[in-house]
């Protein structure tokens, strides 16, 4: 069904979910319960995927309080790209102190504080 009015088609579909909040709770849970191994798999492919990496690493850096004004160009472009640390020049291989870390200032908390990509011994060192 089209609905012209956008709102009323809103309305409606908030008064239906309020009136069947509780079916669709269990037919949530029986389907969840049913289906567990099957969304532990997807989630695991999906978390190895390139997409799922990006997104967890981006969370990552938001919850260190790392901001910058196009995410996608952060990750894609400046760090996925970068292979050396831009201080010491050691390989970035992502394991131990030769993994990568983004560098970030911590004073600055109104504007883009990424500072470069280091790893993550020249990154504790920085401070």
């Amino acid at each position: 069904m089209a609905w012209k009015d956008k709102e009323k088609e809103k309305q409606y579909k908030k008064e239906w979910y309020e009136k069947n909040k509780e079916q669709i709770a269990q037919q949530k849970k029986e389907w969840y319960g049913k289906n567990r191994e099957k969304r532990k798999q997807h989630q695991k492919e999906w978390r190895e995927s390139p997409q799922g990496k990006k997104s967890r690493t981006i969370s990552h850096w938001k919850q260190q309080k790392i901001i910058f004004h196009d995410w996608d160009l952060l990750y894609d472009v400046i760090y996925s790209l970068t292979s050396h640390c831009d201080e010491c020049n050691v390989f970035l291989q992502g394991l131990g102190n030769e993994k990568k870390c983004l560098d970030h200032d911590h004073s600055i908390t109104d504007r883009d504080n990424v500072r470069n990509v280091l790893c993550c011994r020249c990154n504790i060192r920085r401070g």
